[in-house]
């Protein structure tokens, strides 16, 4: 195997590992952790998705900064949203969901400056999030992730989440988890 060809091997696990690592982090409620391996920066973007007929793609989803989202925020945004639900109060997380995060198909598509040397990458990812709470609340979210991740010291950060739901309407009582 090339030299080339084995960074780029061990940067995908490194990535994977980082992910799978960040979903374990979510599943366990580890959310000052997680807010941890989040940029100060990060856009976190989930826009919503259309049906539309065949040839018309460009509408299928909303516009960035142009129409509305899921969710468009920020790490200030993202913190508050985890304290709220730290506080135990929350009318929609208590009692707290019982979250299952299921990371997989982990490509990456792009490393900056280089794989050997890479201070940020593309990488795209499919997700499964399993959510059940009280007796009957229960919530199957599945579609893919495009993030942008960061080095920073001997890490990665989150820089960029765009998340992609498959579904286009969602059946879910609220949307109180991250992905």
């Amino acid at each position: 195997m090339s030299d080339d060809r084995l960074a780029r091997v061990l940067l995908t696990h490194e990535v994977a590992e980082f992910l799978y690592a960040e979903a374990e982090l979510l599943d366990e409620r580890h959310y000052d952790e997680w807010l941890a391996l989040l940029a100060d920066d990060i856009r976190y973007w989930m826009p919503m998705r259309r049906n539309v007929k065949y040839g018309e793609a460009a509408r299928e989803f909303t516009r960035e900064q142009a129409d509305i989202a899921w969710f468009d925020e920020g790490k200030e945004t993202l913190t508050r949203r985890v304290r709220q639900i730290q506080t135990g109060i929350h009318w929609a997380e208590e009692p707290q969901s019982r979250i299952a995060h299921f990371v997989s198909n982990v490509q990456l598509i792009e490393a900056t400056p280089s794989v050997a040397d890479a201070q940020e990458v593309a990488a795209k990812c499919r997700f499964l999030v399993y959510r059940n709470r009280v007796e009957t609340e229960t919530d199957l979210l599945i579609g893919k992730r495009e993030d942008t991740l960061r080095r920073s010291g001997n890490g990665w950060l989150v820089a960029r989440r765009k998340i992609i739901l498959d579904q286009n309407v969602l059946m879910s009582k609220n949307l109180t988890f991250f992905f």
